[in-house]
């Protein structure tokens, strides 16, 4: 029973990520490639086919196999996220009006998701002929 609990609860997991991330490609607040990245997770512990069918699509299937086989984020995704994450924070910081506390806040989350992008590797190991 816990076991097929766990599966289905994996699974609406792996859905309501997935569809934050969707939602994250047309609203800024919400980042794309981290939903969809816990949606693979859940999906790989709960439905194959689901695992599967997420890693057959054309735009998120290669930066998902890129994470889960060597934690890699391609320069082309790093350089999207950072031009991404400056354009809407700058415009948070200038144009919202809330507290400076806020404004410093989002920008220090902006600084450490930069950090952690820009740390991961931007090809895969080489493979040794030894």
């Amino acid at each position: 029973m816990v076991a097929g609990t766990k599966r289905i609860l994996f699974i609406i997991l792996g859905w309501l990520c997935l569809i934050l991330g969707t939602l994250g490609i047309f609203l800024p607040i919400l980042p794309t490639t981290p939903f969809a990245l816990l949606a693979a997770y859940f999906f790989s512990k709960s439905s194959k086919t689901l695992h599967e069918w997420l890693l057959s699509q054309k735009h998120l299937g290669p930066l998902i196999k890129d994470w889960e086989r060597s934690g890699v984020i391609r320069t082309r995704a790093k350089i999207l996220a950072t031009v991404t994450m400056i354009l809407l924070f700058s415009y948070t910081t200038i144009f919202v009006q809330v507290p400076l506390g806020i404004k410093i806040l989002v920008n220090l989350i902006g600084v450490a998701v930069l950090t952690f992008i820009w740390t991961r590797p931007s090809e895969p190991p080489k493979k040794s002929l030894e």
